[in-house]
């Protein structure tokens, strides 16, 4: 079976997450420099072996003072740890569409395994010639079980983030290669 390659297109990616503030309103951010890539056995995606980074100092949430926060050693510790890694495990198939990945997330030097939520999107050849996959996925973490522990009591004696954070990301993978194997 031939190993085909396939590398994220960042022009058409994105990763997004969302954590509550104050516990009645939501912010959302993003980061966006992404590096990523896929190896399958000959276009089945459910063989797929992912390996994903971002890096952390390209994080925004439409506010530098915040941003600058996220940054430090009370959350991401960029100096320390400058990007966040994720490697699949396997790919597993619910459905034609959709799918389990299963795998390793590394952030602040912590790795856990994750389960998410990938939707295929489909694949079409491009007006260049180049074949391109899509997906949209989805997931939730608890920031804490990575070290991200910071928190602030309100006034009124709620916590100011909450635990869980959402994680959104519509991705672009470009076919780049066939590997012949024995």
């Amino acid at each position: 079976m031939a190993t085909q390659q396939w590398v994220l297109e960042p022009a058409h990616s994105e990763l997004q997450f969302k954590v509550k503030h104050l516990m009645i309103s939501t912010v959302t951010g993003n980061f966006s420099k992404l590096d990523g890539s896929v190896e399958t056995d000959g276009d089945d995606f459910s063989t797929a072996k992912v390996h994903f980074t971002a890096d952390v100092n390209s994080i925004s949430t439409n506010n530098e003072q915040r941003d600058g926060h996220l940054k430090s050693a009370d959350f991401f510790d960029i100096t320390n740890h400058p990007q966040i890694l994720f490697d699949s495990t396997r790919m597993e198939k619910t459905s034609d569409e959709a799918y389990k990945l299963h795998g390793n997330l590394t952030m602040r030097g912590v790795t856990k395994p994750i389960t998410i939520d990938v939707e295929y999107g489909g694949t079409v050849k491009d007006p260049w010639g180049n074949t391109r996959s899509g997906f949209t996925v989805e997931g939730k973490i608890n920031r804490k079980d990575f070290g991200v522990q910071w928190n602030a009591v309100t006034e009124a004696g709620g916590l100011m983030l909450g635990d869980d954070v959402k994680i959104h990301a519509n991705v672009q993978f470009v076919k780049t290669q066939v590997a012949q194997t024995a």
